[in-house]
């Protein structure tokens, strides 16, 4: 990797952070404590990166600074093997900060969540002492849509043995984090048919990450296009993740409990704003008879609904949170795994509800005012309704309901 920032094929590499000036952290209070720190120093340009579609490389290199990276890294490689409860609020505290900055790291542990689950004791210990010293991992999303590739667990990206030593081609869509990551693993078929991960060096030739993520929410995540064009990849770089085709574990209510968590940060900075427009800016409905919006009994109501939901929403969030953490604890079989699927599921549904209610709700309580460009509170909706977007409620609510009247067990995968 370059120890400095570099141009090459894909453009603007990510700087190697300073050893001396990444955080080494010890526990979950520690974890929670850093998050605050970097979400008050991030809040207040999150509006202006927005409208300017202005990449946080300067915000990433914070967050790597202060170790935030490595707090599931278990504690017998050295990382605070933080509970699941502190990494969803780990999301919220960066998410109500500036959401599309807090869902960079997304993959980050979605990966290291199947590191755990599918990596040899050599690829751990390699792996997890580049998170320790400030790597960032990205991930080379789902392939676009084609007859080869009808859903997002289908692809041609192909791992092949050739004489000149293993080879890796594909074309990677919705690869949040692969733009500002040290390595960024991808999902591929070997030449026996399985599916592997090929954890690739952002530098690596052949590697080319395309900033064309034009979406109108969740702007400046970059989650754009990956594409390998006969990248030689080393085979300590390959993760065997066959193997877990039907096994039970938590790598994927991981996954969604850190998706359930960017909405839930989205919901409370739309409330937020909300309450200050109101408070600050927002003009009495003239049959109202009160002088301030504030007093404006229905505003009130309404007020106090969303807050509801809002409570509600987070503490399922942080409930789903420690039944990860209980099932954890012990051996997770099937039943266990399909608890947690279920658990997270829940969490999603009202998460995803809140954030939409909530950004949409502002306007209706701010007033005509808040519409203005200046107060680019619209983002707050266009950030929810493009997340939420990432896996259909539909589906959460079909699995739930599945379960508990059929008893059937969720499939396992990184959207259950």
């Amino acid at each position: 990797m370059p120890t400095t920032e570099t141009l090459a094929a894909g453009g603007r590499l990510p700087r190697l952070p300073s050893p001396s000036r990444v955080q080494r952290i010890a526990d979950d209070a520690a974890a929670l404590a850093a998050a605050r720190t970097l979400a008050a120093q991030f809040a207040g340009t999150a509006s202006q990166r927005d409208r300017e579609r202005l990449l946080p490389w300067d915000e990433l290199d914070q967050w790597s600074e202060s170790g935030l990276g490595a707090i599931t890294v278990p504690r017998e490689y050295g990382g605070a093997d933080v509970s699941f409860a502190t990494l969803a609020e780990v999301f919220v505290i960066l998410c109500e900060a500036d959401p599309a900055l807090g869902q960079i790291p997304q993959n980050h542990f979605g990966v290291l969540g199947l590191l755990k689950e599918a990596g040899t004791p050599e690829q751990k210990a390699r792996f997890y002492a580049e998170v320790l010293a400030g790597w960032r991992l990205g991930n080379a999303g789902p392939e676009r849509r084609s007859a080869d590739a009808p859903t997002i667990l289908h692809g041609t990206t192909r791992l092949s043995s050739t004489p000149g030593g293993l080879r890796l081609s594909g074309r990677r869509f919705y690869s949040t984090g692969a733009l500002f990551a040290h390595r960024v693993p991808a999902r591929a078929i070997d030449d026996e048919g399985r599916a592997v991960q090929v954890w690739v060096p952002r530098d690596a030739p052949g590697l080319t990450v395309i900033d064309d993520w034009n979406s109108f929410g969740q702007r400046t995540t970059a989650s754009g296009t990956v594409v390998f064009d006969d990248v030689l990849v080393h085979p300590e770089d390959v993760v065997a993740v066959w193997p877990l085709a039907g096994r039970p574990g938590l790598y994927g209510p991981t996954s969604q409990l850190i998706q359930a968590a960017i909405d839930q940060g989205i919901a409370q900075a739309a409330v937020a704003d909300a309450l200050t427009f109101v408070r600050e800016r927002a003009r009495p409905w003239l049959d109202s008879g009160v002088e301030r919006a504030s007093d404006d009994p229905y505003i009130i109501a309404d007020v106090g609904r969303l807050q509801v939901e809002l409570h509600a929403a987070h503490e399922v969030l942080l409930e789903t949170g420690r039944t990860l953490d209980a099932l954890a604890a012990r051996h997770v079989d099937h039943e266990a795994s399909a608890r947690a699927s279920v658990a997270v599921a829940e969490a999603k549904v009202l998460t995803t509800r809140i954030a939409l209610e909530a950004s949409e709700k502002l306007f209706e309580l701010a007033g005509s005012s808040a519409t203005r460009a200046a107060h680019n509170l619209d983002r707050h909706w266009r950030n929810a309704r493009t997340h939420t977007l990432h896996d259909p409620v539909r589906w959460k609510l079909h699995l739930i309901g599945n379960y508990h009247l059929n008893h059937v067990l969720p499939a396992r995968h990184s959207w259950n």
